[in-house]
């Protein structure tokens, strides 16, 4: 059993910057591949990233490549996403995820553990 906690979010204005943090706990974290998703308001969740078990290898949605970098740290036991240039329709609860791979994927089922979410808000 994985326990993922995400950071406080928070608000920020429109091309500002914010980072996420997951903290995880339970099985060695670098046994995990990772991944960040996103709910905006009246949709459904949507991949935003997803990191390898050492960091090596990331993808990214289109939505969010250049603008966001997932990263880690395994002997924190910790998950970041770098969120720049933030814009309204980054609003929505950020969620981080574990898979028990080495590497994962950009669907909801490719991953086992779940945060409980972190809001951002993106003012303009």
């Amino acid at each position: 059993q994985v326990q993922l906690v995400e950071s406080v979010g928070g608000l920020v204005q429109a091309g500002g910057s914010l980072r996420l943090s997951c903290a995880a706990s339970g099985r060695p974290f670098s046994n995990y591949a990772m991944g960040w998703f996103r709910r905006a308001p009246g949709k459904e969740r949507e991949f935003v990233a997803t990191i390898s078990y050492n960091g090596g290898s990331t993808i990214y949605a289109d939505s969010v490549k250049g603008l966001f970098t997932i990263s880690r740290t395994n002997a924190k036991n910790t998950l970041y996403l770098q969120m720049n240039s933030l814009q309204p329709e980054d609003t929505a609860v950020y969620y981080c995820a574990a898979a028990k791979t080495y590497y994962s994927g950009n669907h909801d089922q490719d991953y086992d553990y779940w945060g409980q979410g972190t809001r951002v808000t993106v003012s303009s």
